[in-house]
This record gives structure tokens, sequence and C-alpha cells, in this order.
């Protein structure tokens, strides 16, 4: 393996698992009105996909769907979430957010965006920022290749 192979694949991995601490440690920073991360990440992912199922919804937060079936359940408890039979297959539900389900997700979307900037802006110096800038933008091209 190339010594260029040899960094990407150490890069690849490192990547990897920081951006899920990265993710984690928004949701956890930003998580309120009493849901555990596990719902906040459910609700915020629903805001983007829905309608879908309990099931997609599991396989997008990388979980069982029994355990995301309990977590839809106590987001639907909570009224952030409503169910309906889904028109094509009236065996499967559909899942869609409240009124209130979906300013819940605007307003946590807004608070990991606001607690991002101001770690990003306290925790670095001028010169470090700017290397996460220019990270960010050769990550993008990663992304769009």
């Amino acid at each position: 393996m190339t010594s260029k192979k040899a960094a990407a694949v150490a890069a690849a991995q490192d990547l990897r698992v920081l951006v899920g601490r990265l993710r984690r440690r928004m949701m956890d920073a930003t998580a309120v009105g009493g849901l555990t991360s596990a719902q906040a990440s459910a609700l915020a992912r629903l805001a983007i996909t829905e309608p879908t199922t309990a099931s997609v919804l599991a396989g997008g937060e990388k979980v069982r769907p029994q355990s995301m079936a309990a977590t839809v359940a106590a987001l639907a408890k909570l009224g952030l979430v409503r169910r309906e039979a889904d028109p094509e297959d009236g065996r499967r539900q559909l899942l869609f957010l409240t009124a209130e389900g979906r300013e819940y997700a605007q307003g946590a979307r807004a608070s990991r965006h606001e607690w991002l900037a101001r770690t990003l802006a306290d925790g670095l110096t001028e010169d470090e920022l700017a290397v996460v800038t220019e990270a960010v933008a050769l990550l993008g091209r990663v992304v769009e290749s």
C-alpha cells in the first residue's frame, strides 16, 4: 500500500469516528424539552425525510427497527409525531411531524448551528479557524466527487 493510500485509509477512519462524535455532541449539547438524544436525532431525521416509515428511520439512524418503534411511540405520545396509514400499502404507517414536532426540530437545528459556531469561535484561534474552513471546503469536494 502506498503511503498516500495508507494516509487516506487512516484519515477516513479518523474522520468517520470524528463525524459520529461531533454529531452526538451536537445532539447532546442542544437537547431540550426532555427528549433523549435518540428521540431528538429521530425527530431531526424525520424533519428531513418525512413522510417516512419507522423502518426507514431505523436504517438512517443505524438502530434496530424495534428500537426505532419505541422511539417513535415516545415521540407520538409527546405529540411530536403522528402516524397515518400509507395510502399505497395500508399495512404500513407513514410518520409525519406535528406542528409542535416541526417547531421543536427547527429550534433544535438552530441551536445546533449556534452551538457549533460558538464552539468554533471560542475554541479556535483565527489561524485554526481558517484551517477548519479550508478543510470544510476540501470535504465538500470529496462529498461532491
